[in-house]
């Protein structure tokens, strides 16, 4: 039984659109805004980096993930990424992650309506009972970000992860479940409307 399949999610501000290797050069170009590349504790790709970023991401869709890019409506600008993963059928669960937005994206309406356009197909079409977000330690401004969306931690995992540069990543977990859907679906909606 196929559980996600590729699908576009429009709202005012943001449109997410599944991830193609079309998408290559303005991918390059909105984590260049920013030198997203550079904050040691994400894994944004460097220019150089994106071609095999984005081929691990399509290959991730046969493991069950769907990776989206992210336009912003008012000029159609690709600005950021983002994706479903690890896909739980059998428990109703999923992840939404590998989430960053270029510089002048970042604090707008865009990564709220995205979220909210993501976790409502999460719950109200998957049938969800639980949505997860994960980062790390000492990304601070994620970990604000998530839990301005509505979202409890849950708890750290202490050496989670092995990063790139050799360094140890202590992981914090975040999630929502459906019981607390339609009130963080009220908050997002109240968020956009201000």
């Amino acid at each position: 039984m196929v559980f996600i399949e590729p699908v576009t999610l429009s709202g005012r501000h943001a449109r997410l659109e599944p991830l193609a290797m079309m998408h290559h050069d303005a991918l390059v170009e909105a984590a260049s805004d920013g030198e997203l590349w550079k904050l040691w504790y994400t894994s944004v790709p460097a220019p150089q980096a994106m071609r095999a970023w984005i081929e691990a991401a399509l290959a991730m869709r046969s493991q069950h993930a769907l990776p989206f890019v992210i336009r912003d409506m008012r000029d159609d600008s690709i600005v950021g990424s983002s994706r479903y993963f690890n896909v739980d059928l059998l428990n109703r669960r999923l992840e939404i992650g590998h989430t960053w937005h270029a510089q002048r994206a970042q604090r707008t309406g865009i990564n709220t309506e995205a979220k909210l356009l993501l976790l409502g197909h999460a719950f109200e079409t998957l049938q969800c009972i639980a949505v997860e977000f994960r980062t790390h330690w000492m990304n601070h401004q994620s970990r604000e970000a998530i839990a301005r969306l509505g979202a409890k931690q849950d708890g750290v995992l202490r050496q989670h992860q092995r990063m790139a540069d050799g360094s140890l990543r202590d992981t914090v977990v975040f999630s929502i479940i459906d019981a607390e859907w339609p009130t963080v679906k009220r908050h997002l909606q109240y968020k956009l409307e201000r």
